[in-house]
């Protein structure tokens, strides 16, 4: 993702790591079901998503582990359990085709990002298999050579 297109989506935060961990077969676009004064902590970016994960639960989506900081401001009305799980909007489709691929195979499914889109919140959803430690130096290997081959065309193409 460009800087350019970050700005543009409203990214709150991002799961660097997944994809260093994880190979991405498909990524998916779900709204989130927050309470209270969750919303303003997402726009303060006070969210980690590092060692969360999404289930299917009972023909639902839940995303586990995404940490949100209490809003600063709020009352003890509007306080919440800053590791609850929350649920994901998805079409039911997705959610019987993210259900059925996840029981299957070994994948799973990790947030790459949270956003906001037209003033609400979502989460970047990846359909995910897990990478083994040789394959992740391969990833880096590979990586750095496509680096390396762009540099020495950058100044012929200019």
């Amino acid at each position: 993702m460009t800087a350019k297109t970050a700005a543009s989506r409203g990214l709150v935060a991002q799961n660097r790591k997944a994809r260093h961990d994880y190979d991405v077969v498909g990524t998916y676009e779900a709204g989130i079901v927050l309470v209270g004064s969750e919303v303003k902590s997402l726009r303060e970016g006070r969210v980690q998503l590092r060692d969360s994960f999404a289930s299917a639960q009972d023909g639902e989506i839940w995303l586990h582990g995404m940490h949100v900081s209490p809003y600063g401001y709020a009352t003890a009305f509007g306080m919440f359990d800053p590791d609850r799980s929350r649920k994901l909007l998805l079409h039911r489709r997705e959610i019987e085709d993210l259900a059925r691929e996840t029981r299957q195979g070994p994948l799973t499914l990790i947030p790459l990002s949270v956003y906001f889109k037209d003033g609400r919140a979502k989460v970047e959803l990846a359909l995910a298999r897990g990478r083994k430690e040789y394959d992740k130096r391969r990833a880096i290997a590979d990586r750095e050579a496509r680096m390396e081959a762009q540099r020495a065309m950058g100044p012929r193409r200019r």
